[in-house]
């Protein structure tokens, strides 16, 4: 009978993050799955575990991936971990993950802190909607593609950069800006130093010009104003009178045309029985 691989989240700082759930997985499972061993192994320290553990990271091969994936269908339970958060989240854990999934071995979660949500809930941004993109790439043409999808991008996005490429970053946010957009800058989230400071891009370049940066970032970029189409209260009418041939009554027809071009109902339905309009 198969194990499972349990997809487990780890502190991404305050080590009293950690959830009981999680310590018991990684206690019982039968051995555990780490991007860096070396992190991993000091966590298990802290808090007295000593589970076998193996390493799964973004250089391991298919071989190392499918020996693992071979001792949890085997019987063997495993707990996927990262250095710090949820895995598979820009994160090598996802290659295991998918494979298990291929072999239909079961997969579960035991979740626990993100960078990304964490960000998010402090960074004083619109958090309605937002897109999540990780890395920057570091190819110029694929770079160059994504910053493309950034300068038109509506939503929030959410990215990931280490203190030596921030600089960079900011610049090449900034010249696919206007100086109105704004950005969260969320530093050595949950830990001692933990700083979010929220500017124009402009300003952030400057800000970073002046000060060396420190600890690993998550970037929260507001997403472009879409300009509101603006309607005159004759199109609005006529909107209303097309719903009303299509058989609304005056009074729907003209609280829809209303929600559409933002033109007051009553505005609506008294031009659409006086005709001045």
């Amino acid at each position: 009978m198969s194990g499972i691989l349990y997809v487990t989240g780890t502190p991404i700082g305050n080590l009293e993050d950690i959830t009981l759930r999680q310590l018991r997985t990684l206690e019982e499972v039968d051995f555990i799955a780490a991007e860096d061993t070396r992190v991993t192994r000091k966590l298990l320290t802290h808090f007295e575990i000593k589970t076998e553990l193996v390493s799964c990271h973004e250089h391991s091969s298919g071989s190392v991936i499918n020996h693992i994936a071979d001792r949890i269908q085997a019987g063997e339970n495993c707990a996927v971990v990262t250095d710090a958060g949820m895995p598979c989240i820009s994160d090598p854990g996802e290659e295991l993950v998918k494979t298990c999934r291929e072999r239909g071995i079961p997969v579960q979660s035991v979740p626990g802190p993100s960078a990304v949500i964490t960000a998010l809930s402090v960074s004083g941004g619109t958090t309605k909607q937002f897109v999540f993109y990780g890395f920057l790439p570091v190819d110029k043409k694929q770079r160059t593609a994504v910053l493309k999808e950034l300068q038109s991008e509506s939503r929030t996005a959410v990215l990931y950069e280490a203190p030596h490429k921030l600089c960079k970053t900011l610049e090449d946010l900034a010249g696919i800006s206007d100086n109105s957009r704004n950005i969260s800058l969320c530093r050595e989230l949950t830990k001692i130093h933990e700083e979010v400071l929220r500017m124009s891009l402009s300003d952030a370049v400057q800000y970073y010009a002046e000060k060396d940066p420190k600890g690993e970032f998550v970037l929260v970029l507001d997403g472009i104003q879409k300009q509101s189409e603006s309607f005159t209260l004759e199109e609005a009418v006529s909107l209303a009178e097309r719903y009303l041939s299509e058989g609304l009554s005056s009074s729907a027809a003209a609280k829809l045309a209303a929600k559409e071009t933002g033109i007051p109902k009553n505005q609506i339905y008294q031009a659409m029985h006086t005709g001045n309009l």
